[in-house]
């Protein structure tokens, strides 16, 4: 019994060092994608353009990311995804490799809502923000807004995983019921 225990605790620790090490390995490489994106969104910004928060930044106001979405959404006819995590979120990482792998999903996402990625961390957990929405169970987090900013719905997203990733049909089934076409509602 106490050999199967250490056994346990040995592939625990693997498996922690192996996702420890891929997700840094793929916080380096958004790192580099970032500089250049952060200086095109600046521009964008006092060019009065909208620019969607693709990036956890516990210096970001949220409040104001989350009126502009707003701003942005009654303009396009759009519904609003905020979606909460932070850097420190391995499936936040898993989660935006997904969409960049599954381009069907991203379209689908880019042509319905307006991303907005609120961070949530020790440096700004954005507590104030975050109280106006349901509890949030685990990360990342998805909640649906409408083109007002009205809350329509609180998806955890561990119901949407599949092994070390997502579920394709799943995630685009949530996206296809809460998008402005089906007019998804909060009925759940």
């Amino acid at each position: 019994m106490q050999r199967l225990s250490q056994t346990i605790k040995i592939v625990l620790l693997c498996l922690t060092l192996a996702f420890s090490a891929q997700a840094q390995k793929s916080r380096k490489h958004r790192a580099s994608k970032r500089r250049t994106t952060h200086s095109r969104q600046n521009v964008a910004t006092t060019s009065g353009e909208y620019v969607p928060v693709r990036k956890y930044d516990p210096k970001r106001n949220a409040d104001q990311d989350i009126k502009n979405a707003v701003v942005e959404a009654r303009r396009t006819g759009k519904r609003i995804l905020l979606e909460v995590g932070g850097e420190w979120c391995i499936w936040c990482h898993i989660m935006d490799e997904y969409f960049e792998k599954h381009t069907d999903l991203l379209s689908f996402r880019e042509k319905n809502f307006i991303m907005v990625k609120i961070n949530y961390s020790d440096e700004n957990k954005n507590t104030q923000v975050l109280s106006r929405y349901p509890e949030i169970p685990g990360y990342p987090h998805i909640f649906v807004l409408d083109s007002n900013g009205k809350f329509l719905y609180s998806k955890n997203t561990g119901e949407l995983e599949e092994g070390r990733g997502y579920n394709l049909e799943r995630f685009m089934a949530f996206l296809k019921e809460w998008s402005p076409q089906t007019n998804g509602s909060a009925k759940r």
